[in-house]
């Protein structure tokens, strides 16, 4: 029960968390666009790599954002895969 509970808010957070990350995107493709305050790009992948990188990819996607950026990417994919560690020791231990 205590286990179910705990995966429960765990799955809450992440969602949260990705929906932030998205709108995090959105904010700064916008922002891009009209020469606002930008986004720190450490924020974004700060956020990639406490599990919102499903977010981002999906914003990256949608707004076209980054994508082109070879050194950002890098470094996102780096998140992704952090993440996939992550998961994989947690789930085998």
């Amino acid at each position: 029960e205590a286990y179910r509970k705990l995966m429960q808010r765990m799955a809450i957070a992440l969602a949260i968390l990705n929906a932030l990350t998205f709108l995090l995107y959105g904010t700064d493709k916008a922002a891009a666009r009209r020469g606002g305050n930008r986004v720190p790009e450490n924020v974004l992948h700060l956020c990639a790599l406490m599990g919102g990188w499903v977010g981002a990819l999906l914003a990256q996607r949608l707004f076209h954002h980054k994508t082109g950026k070879r050194s950002f990417q890098s470094i996102f994919l780096i998140t992704i895969l952090v993440n996939g560690a992550f998961l994989f020791w947690v789930f085998r231990h």
